[in-house]
């Protein structure tokens, strides 16, 4: 199946959802998406985003450290000595992998684990980018590499959903119904431990081996084991961060410090392991927590300002590239086209005689004149300094210069 598709205006990048599943999103998000799994068959072809030679060139070449790369044997993660060293003179870090080390596990049995490619693997760059973009939850992407008829981990769950897309080789996968279904991040598989492995000694849900092109989605709390067959298997395993509702319920809990019924001391003398005791108290609290919330003037904006800041936190835009910003700024011209840094998003506002920008945690602030720039911008396309609305060529420089500076805009060929 073809990754891209021609027009007269140049290749139009495939959807990165699409490559991931083989059904229309919408359908999707209402049947699977943190409900069920969904296997895809000769889906794909992924050798575009990951590869045999990448995993030679990522041990062997790019002085990766942990927590990069983590190597794994019959379900037990190995320590770190056994598998990096110093990286020699000129490099004196004592955790650089080393490759020799890892040639040696892995011929024994171990299973590499590629850790966080989407910061590290330019391809893997942009396509969680792309996927974070279209699905609004921050993703993470790790690859498994496991040597011919080797199990890397036991049957356990993840606390994230994930995406599972084979690059080469093949695995038996064996996918179990939750025991615990939707676990938060600090709800990991451990605390189930006896009931995930009864489970999975039960009658699977799928039982599949995945060859090149095919992909798995699995919501978090499914419980899964692997084995790779009669070659090395590689495989990427895209971990989507959901954010759930118990993050709503933590953004709206800072309301307790702004409410002073709730920041009451408990009563002197209290015994608060007697339930008898705190019931009282416990009403009341949930009572004023809720008198604090129905009367917020909005607490949809509360979230949304606290979610907004978090997911500037757990994902990254387009990346910049410091010098060739810099030689753009010192000869920016009325020519210079520049369009708005891809997935940096942001909200606009304008108060006071200014316009704000509110984007990943922090805030720019210009003149209300900019404010049709502004928007020009953050609509899409790439525009000439010289055609930016409402600012003179000398204003449009100054804005310009301070966007490109801030990492907003970034200069388009």
């Amino acid at each position: 199946m073809p990754q891209d598709e021609l027009t007269e205006r140049g290749p139009v990048l495939r959807s990165a959802l699409s490559r991931c599943i083989d059904i229309p999103a919408e359908r999707f998000a209402r049947e699977h998406w943190g409900r069920a799994p969904r296997l895809a068959t000769a889906h794909d072809d992924f050798a575009d985003l990951f590869s045999p030679a990448a995993v030679d060139e990522l041990v062997g070449r790019r002085g990766l450290r942990t927590p990069f790369i983590r190597l794994a044997h019959e379900g037990s993660v190995l320590s770190p000595e056994r598998f990096t060293a110093s990286g020699g003179f000129g490099a004196e870090v004592s955790d650089q992998v080393s490759s020799e080390k890892v040639l040696a596990e892995f011929a024994a049995g171990a299973t590499i684990v590629l850790q966080g490619l989407h910061r590290v693997w330019p391809p893997l760059v942009d396509f969680a980018r792309r996927l974070v973009e279209e699905l609004g939850h921050p993703a993470q992407v790790n690859a498994y590499v496991t040597p011919p008829s080797s199990q890397g981990f036991s049957p356990h769950y993840d606390t994230h959903d994930v995406f599972v897309l084979q690059v080469s080789g093949e695995k038996h996968w064996v996918i179990h119904a939750p025991v615990h279904p939707d676990p938060l991040k600090d709800q990991v598989w451990t605390e189930h431990r006896a009931a995930v492995a009864d489970a999975g000694r039960g009658e699977p849900v799928i039982d599949r081996v995945l060859r090149p092109g095919d992909a798995l989605y699995l919501p978090r709390g499914w419980i899964h084991s692997a084995t790779a067959l009669g070659d090395t298997s590689i495989h990427l395993t895209v971990g989507m961060a959901a954010y759930t509702r118990a993050d709503v319920v933590d953004t709206l809990l800072s309301l307790v410090g702004e409410t002073e019924a709730l920041r009451a001391s408990l009563p002197l003398g209290i015994d608060v392991s007697d339930p008898d005791q705190l019931r009282p108290i416990v009403t009341e609290t949930v009572e004023a927590l809720v008198a604090a919330l129905t009367g917020a003037a909005d607490p949809a904006t509360l979230s949304a300002r606290r979610l907004g800041a978090r997911f500037g936190r757990d994902t990254r835009p387009e990346p910049v590239a410091p010098l060739a910003t810099l030689g753009a700024i010192t000869a920016l011209s009325e020519h210079t086209r520049v369009r708005w840094r891809d997935f940096y998003g942001g909200i606009l506002t304008t108060a006071d005689d200014r316009v704000r920008l509110t984007a990943r945690g922090t805030v720019l602030s210009l003149p209300a004149e900019a404010e049709p720039a502004l928007r020009l911008l953050r609509a899409g396309g790439p525009v000439a300094v010289g055609d930016l609305p409402g600012l003179d060529l000398a204003s449009a420089l100054v804005v310009v210069r301070r966007l490109l500076r801030e990492g907003v805009v970034v200069t388009s060929e």
